[in-house]
């Protein structure tokens, strides 16, 4: 177990470094740079801006230097210090810029992948139990919806249903009078009292996938000889279920926790747009927008470390699930 566990953190950090090239290129592809941004909102503030002053402002946010110079002073400083650089826009270090909305982001992919994967594998498995009932038909039909409308076009239902029909709004994670309020027990309450819209939206394409998945797998193994056996050794059907195909099923449901992880922070920043959540989701989109290179590639850097350690744990849990895999992990 432990060998297995070491291989597969040596191969998430070779992941992340290899990774960390391939985010400094991207944040470089668009064209022009923040000086030239920043010039722009001079000039249109009725300050000239000459080519001699668009240099200065590069020399001065240190991006004149060749790219290979600036990415080695960026990731070795991340190694080193745990710097991830300044902010361009905001002139405060990066990480004090994300810390303060990190916290709302957690726990909102938390609580979306709680909810997308304790309503998938139920639900998944009572489909296969009673297949080709009317409870198998509906919960496949809100499955293909779920797959099939964008997360960020279903906020924009919600949100009009809710304003035009309802005479409410769905938008923020807060009420108005905890929005600048200190924590406290009411406002946590009043956290989660609206942070399951934002989770119901972010997690119903993973839950109908899901559920899917698990509906097809349990559907599979049900039918099989060892099923069948221990159903003839007069083995209850709901301990049957539980013991023999829902446990070999649920492996592949638990292998994909990375990649759900993945799925969820990538729609994140368009669903807090359209909600206007006070998550790092807008702050992401006007990075890149601004090229504030080092925070858009911090954030960016920052998602895949969390896809590569939602893999981790996907990992491990399936060698604490399946001795096959631990068996495996010796030879």
């Amino acid at each position: 177990m432990i060998k297995h566990l070491l291989g597969r953190i040596i191969s998430m950090l070779v992941t992340l470094v290899l990774t960390s090239v391939v985010v400094f290129i991207i944040i470089q592809l668009p064209p022009g740079d923040y000086a030239e941004r920043y010039a722009y909102k001079l000039e249109e503030a009725g300050t000239a801006v000459s080519a001699a002053d668009r240099q200065a402002l590069r020399a001065y946010f240190g991006i004149d230097r060749p790219l290979h110079e600036q990415y080695i002073t960026w990731f070795t400083n991340i190694i080193l210090h745990g710097d991830f650089g300044v902010s361009f826009e905001y002139r405060r270090p990066v990480m004090d810029v994300i810390g303060e909305r990190l916290g709302l982001t957690t726990i909102l992919v938390f609580i979306t992948l709680i909810l997308t994967y304790g309503l998938a594998i139920p639900l998944g498995i009572y489909s296969a139990i009673k297949q080709y009932s009317v409870a198998d038909y509906f919960f496949s039909v809100v499955a293909y919806l779920g797959l099939a409308i964008p997360n960020f076009l279903l906020a924009l239902v919600l949100l009009y249903i809710n304003v035009t029909y309802l005479g409410a709004s769905v938008g923020g994670l807060f009420s108005a009078e905890f929005v600048r309020a200190p924590w406290s027990v009411a406002r946590f309450m009043d956290l989660l009292a609206h942070l399951w819209v934002p989770a119901i939206i972010l997690g119903l394409a993973g839950t109908g996938l899901q559920m899917r998945t698990m509906r097809a797998l349990m559907l599979d193994e049900q039918n099989k000889l060892y099923v069948i056996a221990a159903r003839a050794r007069g083995l209850s059907e709901q301990k049957l279920i539980l013991k023999y195909p829902a446990r070999v099923s649920i492996n592949p449901i638990i292998s994909t926790i990375g990649w759900e992880l993945s799925r969820v922070i990538s729609g994140a920043p368009f669903v807090s747009v359209v909600l206007a959540l006070p998550d790092t989701g807008p702050l992401y989109l006007d990075a890149l927008l601004d090229q504030d290179m080092y925070l858009a590639g911090s954030m960016l850097f920052l998602m895949t470390a969390l896809t590569l350690i939602g893999t981790l744990i996907s990992d491990l849990l399936l060698a604490m699930l399946d001795p096959r895999i631990r068996g495996g992990s010796r030879h």
